[in-house]
């Protein structure tokens, strides 16, 4: 790889790295090709881009960047693959679920929206964390459960003194 490939793919890098606040590190080597495959129809049908890349241009890519990766550039060790995706924990569910047929990928780190996450022991953690519109959902749905409760008991506070005065302009 010439002196301008290079650049020019660390200059890539920098941008993704730069465009994305969802970024997971994990370590592929070891499948085969057809397992390989199947992790990447699985990235895709997610929503998940994956893709291999060289650590020391991904390591200059970061230092090139704004934001803080803290611990992420000394993980960066043997095969790295980076996942990037829209939403927190979608990468995270991939990697779980496909290794229920295989030990592999192993989850090097995370980088979500300024946190950093090292290791794979982190990976559990990181299936759980909600994503930004399940997050609005729990808001809204907290927010319209004292409203509701008001309109019940109104609506049925009402019935039950219509109920009363009725009953008094029988008499």
């Amino acid at each position: 790889m010439t002196r301008e490939e290079k650049s020019q793919v660390i200059t890539d890098l920098t941008n993704v790295l730069t465009d994305n606040n969802i970024i997971y590190l994990a370590d592929i080597s070891g499948l085969d090709a057809s397992s390989t495959s199947n992790l990447r129809r699985a990235c895709f049908k997610a929503n998940v881009k994956l893709s291999v890349v060289k650590n020391t241009l991904l390591a200059k890519a970061m230092e090139k960047t704004d934001k803080d990766f803290g611990e992420l550039p000394e993980i960066l060790k043997g095969n790295t693959s980076v996942l990037i995706s829209e939403t927190g924990n979608a990468p995270a569910k991939v990697i779980k679920d496909f290794r229920k047929k295989s030990d592999k990928p192993i989850l090097k780190g995370a980088f979500i929206e300024e946190a950093i996450y090292v290791g794979d022991d982190q990976l559990d953690t990181l299936v759980n964390i909600k994503s930004k519109e399940e997050l609005i959902g729990d808001i809204i749905a907290l927010l319209q459960s004292p409203a509701k409760n008001v309109i019940s008991a109104l609506q049925s506070g009402g019935s039950k003194l219509s109920g009363i005065l009725k009953t008094l302009s029988d008499k």
